[in-house]
């Protein structure tokens, strides 16, 4: 295997000077340059990362915690990260901490004691525990989707933050069922403690303002952001002396549960009971009716929480900020309109 010491005699160099044209550590002279370039893919030469982490202390590596991998819009997510990650040059290595503030804390841990650079986290519900664990070791970090309010204090002094819009774009959905018809619009709202299932109650609660409704208690229940806690949930929403006519659901996950529930009560959609949901997914345009959604920008998501990582490594004392970008509102049938005319159109 060809060493560093092998690039620099076949380049007519010194050991510094491959040093610095590999690592980017200082100006070299184009012509310089290009012969240590050309020596490395004549020799095949492939630098030792351990080595360079120990004399840089970096590992060009970070490390991504996200729970419910299998979710199709954490799949995006994490295909974002990765593509961003890879494209700076950065390994990955993933962690699925369950939503559990516990062991949350221990994968974060594992991962900081793999010496990461930087952590990219979507965080539990109470996320004291990992704010306090990055605090105490300064690991740059970064929450993705679910925000903290105040990251910047109880000990998570540089916690940058990546996340969806999530009120507005709920609030476009309930005032369309709202211009619909609807009075009786229910919410099966995701997992109580996530910053997106309290700011898409906001949302909802913004909608029926703007549509003229009443809020009413009865009709907001929670899924617990899986499927299974959806379909009971709806069950309890159908079982009102009176049923609301309308559904949104929080998330894609509990969409599906909405739909099983549904159809054991023997109810269509649009027919009996319009739906709309938060998340869109690969095949919400396969369902039949088509599914009306809020579609969140996963992969973007996931490819600026690296960006930001990755400036706040390189500039670790900037003020600490939360990023938001926007959903889509993407209008199918599923609400009950006969033929939609705003698809893929800005929330």
């Amino acid at each position: 295997m060809a060493t560093m010491a092998d690039v620099a005699r076949s380049a007519g160099v010194s050991v510094a000077t491959v040093s610095h044209v590999l690592n980017g550590t200082r100006p070299v002279l184009p012509h310089t340059r290009q012969a240590v370039l050309d020596a490395v893919e004549e020799l095949g030469y492939t630098p030792n990362t351990l080595a360079r982490s120990l004399v840089t202390s970096r590992t060009r590596s970070i490390g991504l915690a996200v729970s419910a991998i299998s979710n199709p819009y954490f799949t995006e997510i994490l295909q974002g990260v990765e593509a961003a990650a890879l494209e700076a040059g950065y390994s990955l290595l993933l962690a699925d901490p369950h939503d559990d503030p516990e062991h949350e804390r221990k994968v974060v841990q594992l991962l900081h004691e793999r010496r990461v650079d930087g952590l990219i986290v979507a965080p539990s519900a109470d996320p004291r525990g990992l704010l306090a664990y990055l605090g105490r070791h300064d690991v740059p970090a970064v929450f993705l989707d679910r925000v903290v309010d105040a990251p910047g204090k109880d000990g998570g002094r540089h916690v940058d933050q990546v996340c969806a819009d999530n009120a507005e774009p709920m609030s476009r959905l309930v005032t369309h069922l709202a211009g619909l018809g609807h009075r009786r619009i229910g919410l099966v709202a995701g997992r109580p403690g996530l910053s997106t299932t309290s700011e898409r109650i906001t949302g909802y609660r913004s909608g029926l303002a703007f549509g003229g409704l009443a809020y009413d208690e009865r009709l907001l229940v929670h899924g617990d952001s899986e499927s299974a806690g959806a379909e009971q949930a709806t069950g309890a929403l159908l079982s009102l002396g009176v049923p609301p006519t309308a559904l949104v659901t929080g998330n894609n996950a509990m969409t599906i549960g909405v739909l099983r529930a549904l159809r054991a009560h023997g109810l269509s959609v649009p027919g009996d009971i319009a739906l709309c949901c938060f998340d869109d997914f690969a095949w919400a345009d396969l369902f039949s009716p088509r599914l009306t959604a809020i579609a969140q920008p996963g992969r973007d998501i996931g490819a600026r929480a690296v960006h930001v990582l990755l400036e706040r490594l390189a500039e670790p004392g900037r003020p600490v900020r939360t990023v938001r970008l926007p959903c889509t509102f993407v209008h199918r049938t599923s609400c009950g309109c006969p033929s939609p005319s705003e698809e893929g159109t800005p929330s």
